[in-house]
């Protein structure tokens, strides 16, 4: 099997860091997604939407959408869990997996996409846009820093899916000088536990 991934991109990082976790070993073929390689023939094939990351399994079925591409690997190989065990683990990181995704990791990539006009060969950015979606993140980042103060992880006292997403939120927020502020002391005590992880360097 393989993964068709971009090494600077925050999407498929979130794919990489899952499977450092677990200590699952493919191989990861780079895709320029600047020059468009991604929306070539051959990449639309494997996923029409023309976006990374896309798994590609050795009968070639591929499975793309990063959160999907975890779950497959979850499902695969159970340990560590990283979208819960019981009930309850599964319903709170879903929660905040899917909190993480919509009020963070996406108003991030909006804001990068329509500020930046990056793409602006293949979108129309709306600058407004960008704009409010970066002071989303923000609010955002408040939010978890006050949620943090009474929880290890997002999800409780267990590393999860939920605090990649966020992880790779905040770092690919940096580009938009969207920081984690002096006064949000629990949201750091958070990125750095979570930067300490070998993961972290996937």
């Amino acid at each position: 099997m393989k993964i068709y991934d971009t090494q600077t991109a925050p999407t498929p990082r979130r794919v990489r860091m899952f499977l450092a976790e677990k200590g699952i070993d493919v191989e990861y073929v780079q895709i320029d997604i600047v020059t468009g390689e991604n929306l070539s023939p051959a990449i639309r094939a494997k996923n029409p939407l023309g976006k990374v990351p896309i798994l590609e399994l050795d009968d070639g079925t591929t499975i793309s959408e990063s959160t999907a591409i975890c779950h497959y690997f979850e499902a695969l190989h159970p340990q560590p869990s990283l979208l819960g065990e019981t009930p309850l683990e599964i319903g709170l990181i879903s929660q905040w997996q899917q909190r993480a995704e919509l009020y963070l990791f996406m108003q991030v990539g909006m804001c990068f996409q329509h500020s930046t006009g990056y793409f602006k060969d293949r979108m129309k950015p709306v600058p407004e846009y960008g704009k409010e979606a970066g002071i989303n993140a923000q609010k955002f980042m408040h939010l978890l820093d006050q949620h943090l103060a009474q929880s290890t992880y997002l999800a409780g006292d267990k590393f999860s899916i939920a605090d990649i997403t966020a992880f790779t939120a905040v770092d690919f927020a940096r580009v938009m000088k969207i920081r984690i502020q002096p006064e949000q002391e629990d949201l750091q005590r958070w990125y750095d536990m979570v930067s300490a992880r070998e993961s972290a360097r996937a």
